[in-house]
């Protein structure tokens, strides 16, 4: 049995019916590369029994401490019935892109059974509709619990679930696997109060490890050493209000080549830089479209992780915070790029100054019973309607297998992340890379977000701009005065064409990511 901590507690504090705390993907597979040349359920629950001794998380549910007086504890669940797990639908004629998309967020939207192991794959049949993808392609929707999980062990979770090789024989490490006696609410308790007890020193030990960066923080924003401004508070808008309980979810893929060719438009910028950047563009188009663009740039929570190499495996959250402005108020793409990158270099240099890892432990000394109530309250009270945001959404960045991985012996073709939203957050991006391809996806909520089709397709715009002005294809305007420079490459490209006209070499679409991922590859048969 080992208890939840911090981080890994709050998500279960803030799950109501409208905030269901699980994050996930959509993942669509090519079976021509298994036995065959298909793949049954069966195949699949088979496959997936096969390996569960890979994974830490799999066989494991949270155990509640009666009125929520401490944090949650895990123990291997005496239940664990894997068929419930691993589910199985069908899409109806002609099962194409949007038709998945549609499916998933119906998926999505439903909150996980928390009396058992937090983690649902729902297997899709149908995708025969979706251009570029042969017909028996299927896909996978995961939904995995945050409380359980954060980027970098997820992909623990899903080397466990596939292989490198599609005719890859099962483990021969042995399932020693044991399940655990549920606790009664009396042994509960009593850990709960031995907690009450130890818990002032920790906070105390916590404070003691900040304080040196906290004091390094003030100093730097006294002498306006991180070029903070008030460009760091967020303006309000319709993405920032109490969500409902339905959700859309939509993506793009582009090519990885492309993005870090956009890099070098902007030295020193990095590839979170540019993926911000292509976001900022696109939420300025949607919302100048709606005619409620605010002056002021919008910002980003940026995750990060600080999970350490031995603590790769382990299951919970290892991740702290950084808030990125988005440039939202700059219309030239690759001015854009260049504020983006110097803010988020004065954001990582706060953060650096405080220490992630401290801001991560300080979560984990916060009494439980207030965090729990403090979320209730905050949704029940309708809060996020009255106060403004501390920032406008969220964008986290997955980096995925370099390589192709396969599951009962099919291919993965493209995943694209699935993301949780909360009151006063109804838009959530997940960045995601696998081998050549990038995925820019989106979670929002229907009601705030109604037109999802309309911003994936601002999306595509944002990045084709930026892939215009790193090919030359349009002028690329001066960079703001800021520590960022606009690179050689940006400056030849404003030279190539004055009338900002894209050659028709140049205009090539962006493709949902099923899509992008299966014209890029060659037939796999």
């Amino acid at each position: 049995m080992r208890q939840l901590q911090g981080m890994d507690a709050s998500f279960v504090a803030l799950e109501t019916k409208n905030s269901p705390m699980h994050i996930g993907s959509i993942l669509i597979y090519n079976p021509a590369t298994a036995p065959g040349g298909f793949v049954r359920f069966k195949d699949i629950l088979n496959f997936f029994e096969s390996r569960l001794q890979l994974s830490k998380t799999v066989r494991q549910r949270l155990v509640r401490v009666p009125f929520d007086l401490d944090y949650p504890y895990w123990i291997e669940d005496p239940d664990f019935d894997l068929e419930y797990h691993v589910r199985h639908v069908a899409l109806p004629k002609p099962g194409d892109w949007r038709q998945l998309c549609i499916q998933a967020a119906r998926i999505f939207a439903r909150p996980l059974d928390l009396t058992r192991p937090p983690w649902e794959f729902t297997v899709v049949e149908g995708l025969d509709g979706i251009e570029g993808l042969p017909k028996g392609c299927f896909a996978m929707v995961t939904k995995v619990h945050h409380a359980a999980i954060d980027g970098m062990s997820g992909i623990d979770l899903m080397e466990a679930m596939h292989t490198l090789d599609p005719n890859e024989p099962p483990p021969s490490k042995p399932d020693t696997w044991k399940p655990e006696k549920i606790p009664n609410p009396a042994e509960l308790l009593g850990k709960s109060y031995f907690n009450a007890l130890t818990n002032p020193m920790k906070q105390l030990q916590v404070a003691a490890k900040a304080a040196p960066g906290i004091a390094k923080a003030i100093k730097g924003l006294a002498a306006k050493e991180f070029n903070v401004s008030g460009e760091m508070i967020a303006p309000k808008t319709r993405f920032n209000k109490v969500i409902s309980a339905h959700r859309v979810v939509e993506g793009r893929s582009v090519p990885l080549a492309d993005i870090k060719a956009i890099r070098q438009l902007v030295d020193g910028s990095k590839v979170n830089d540019v993926f911000l950047a292509i976001i900022g563009g696109a939420l300025r188009k949607y919302l100048k479209s709606k005619n409620d663009l605010p002056d002021k740039t919008l910002t980003a929570m940026a995750p990060i992780s600080v999970r350490s190499k031995d603590e790769k495996g382990d299951m919970g959250n290892q991740v702290a915070a950084m808030i990125a402005p988005l440039g939202t108020h700059i219309e030239d793409p690759v001015e854009r790029l260049a504020f983006v990158h110097s803010r988020t270099m004065n954001s990582k240099a706060m953060t650096d100054a405080i220490g992630a890892r401290n801001m991560t432990e300080v979560s984990k000394v916060s009494p439980a019973l207030y965090m729990s109530l403090g979320a209730q309250l905050y949704t029940r009270l309708g809060l996020a309607n009255r106060m403004g945001p501390p920032f406008t959404t969220v964008v986290t960045n997955v980096p995925g297998p370099p390589v192709p991985i396969y599951s009962t012996g099919a291919r993965l073709e493209s995943m694209m992340g699935l993301v949780c939203l909360t009151d006063g957050m109804g838009l959530a991006h997940v960045v995601q890379s696998y081998t050549d391809e990038a995925t820019i996806a989106f979670t929002g909520c229907r009601e705030l977000m109604p037109d999802p089709e309309f911003y994936a397709q601002c999306i595509e715009e944002s990045f084709e701009e930026l892939r215009d002005a790193a090919k030359g294809g349009r002028p690329a305007a001066k960079a703001p005065s800021t520590p960022a420079k606009v690179s050689k490459a940006a400056k030849t490209a404003s030279t190539k064409d004055k009338t900002g006209t894209k050659p028709a070499a140049t205009r090539s679409k962006t493709k949902p990511a099923a899509k992008r991922a299966a014209s890029n590859r060659k037939s796999i048969t």
